[in-house]
């Protein structure tokens, strides 16, 4: 089992623009005084720039343009609604936003087998949405894909009777917990689990201020603490900074590398740097402001991972 991937699925945005169907409980969004397209200009220049960095260290990135005719503001986060792998399996999530259904899409299959990856089978979970029930894939599930435990903050998208079917079909072990921001001076679910926590391979980042229940976050830190994971515990004023929202990849050489927007590294102090550097060759950082602040997501919510198998060259 591998915890990290070299190869990334992004998807470019042609319609970005702040979601008023997410916009609901997604606290971390702001209203941008500027026209849709020059929010989604700006958009596009931020997720270029990101895709550059990335390959300029050796992470594979496959970019898929958006469709304009489906009109998916938040098509630049397909982490929400997809995840991929190791054994050949797809898995694809029942989503809150009706708008943000429209970002399925099947050629994303043909395109991944095009790039040599072997897809096995697909898992559904969307009839979910029938009955109002969610779960938005890696932004819900934090995987310890090593130790088999999907840890996941109960909210409006990620709904505890989905998870445990989940666990139950992928073998792993659920860790749930509600984590809260306090917003107008009350404390509500956060929307992601990924704004608020990170696991790599040898760490994980995790704003334990955010879990106010006590045996809940002394439960999240022991399983961190038996599977060998440093802490590196960063502040709600951090997380809001989109600190939580990172991802440790593979670049060239076999190098582990730390992508985050510059926003979350800016927001670190010198201690947390180094204690990330420990534990990653090096820590990359690229500007998102306007995906961050109309799309309330960030670096680690743009990148699709993919564990998929190669297939081999003969069978290609």
């Amino acid at each position: 089992m591998k915890q990290i991937t070299n190869s990334i699925l992004m998807i470019r945005p042609v319609s970005f623009r702040m979601n008023e169907q997410t916009a609901v409980n997604n606290y971390f969004m702001e209203d941008m005084a500027l026209k849709n397209a020059e929010i989604n200009f700006r958009a596009q220049e931020e997720f270029d720039q990101l895709v550059k960095m990335l390959r300029e260290h050796g992470v594979e990135v496959i970019v898929v343009e958006d469709r304009i005719e489906t009109d998916t503001p938040d098509s630049v986060f397909p982490n929400n609604w997809i995840s991929f792998h190791e054994n050949g399996t797809v898995v694809v999530y029942p989503m809150f936003a009706e708008n943000r259904r429209k970002e399925r899409r099947d050629d994303l299959f043909d395109i991944l087998e095009e790039h040599g990856f072997r897809i096995d089978q697909i898992v559904d979970y969307t009839s979910a949405e029938e009955y109002s029930c969610f779960l938005e894939a890696t932004g819900s599930i934090i995987m310890d894909r090593i130790h088999q435990k999907a840890y996941c903050a109960l909210s409006e998208r990620a709904h505890e009777e989905l998870l445990i079917e989940f666990c139950e079909d992928f073998e792993c072990t659920p860790v749930i917990f509600t984590a809260n921001q306090t917003v107008d001076g009350e404390r509500l679910p956060i929307y992601h689990t990924n704004v608020m926590m990170c696991i790599g391979e040898q760490f994980a980042v995790v704003c334990l201020d955010s879990i106010d229940d006590k045996s809940e976050k002394k439960n999240i830190v022991n399983h961190l603490k038996q599977d060998g994971k440093a802490i590196v515990k960063i502040s709600e004023t951090q997380m809001h900074q989109f600190a939580g929202n990172m991802l440790q990849v593979i670049g060239k050489d076999d190098q582990r590398l730390l992508v985050m927007s510059s926003a979350a590294y800016n927001s670190l102090t010198p201690e947390q740097l180094a204690t990330l550097g420990k534990y990653n060759d090096t820590i990359v950082h690229s500007p998102l402001h306007t995906i961050e602040t109309c799309g309330g997501g960030s670096a680690r919510c743009m990148m699709a991972e993919i564990f998929l198998p190669k297939r081999s060259q003969s069978a290609q």
